[in-house]
């Protein structure tokens, strides 16, 4: 097994753990309906993709290993867009169109703003 599958298998694990224990906590703190604990894990775990790519972009001794731990392992597992597309079925089927316009537009809007701040804040 090669050491890119390691890291990100054991960045998958701890992004998925973060995720798990994340949104409830998330959740609890909020009497709405929106999925806020979905929401606000796809925007740091966004956050996050964007600040590793221009970390590794800034500092070339950073070894390709925690590029690839901590995008496609950890941000792998840490974001949902799984969860995200079937909530977004779910406030269809619901028929919340008004929140399902809601979540779909600003979640991309947001989560696109938010990797590109991450990236621009730390690339040389």
């Amino acid at each position: 097994m090669s050491r890119s599958i390691i890291f990100v298998a054991v960045g998958g694990m701890i992004g998925s753990i973060c995720r798990f224990l994340s949104v409830p906590f998330i959740v609890g703190f909020l009497p709405f309906r929106f999925p806020f604990g979905t929401f606000a894990v796809n925007l740091i775990g966004s956050f996050i993709m964007g600040a590793a790519v221009g970390m590794s972009e800034r500092f070339a001794e950073l070894a390709p290993e925690w590029r690839i731990f901590v995008t496609a392992g950890f941000c792998g597992g840490f974001t949902t867009f799984s969860a995200f597309a079937f909530e977004n079925v779910e406030l269809l089927l619901n028929k919340h169109y008004g929140t399902f316009a809601a979540y779909a537009i600003v979640s991309f809007a947001l989560c696109v703003a938010v990797a590109m701040a991450g990236f621009l804040i730390t690339r040389p």
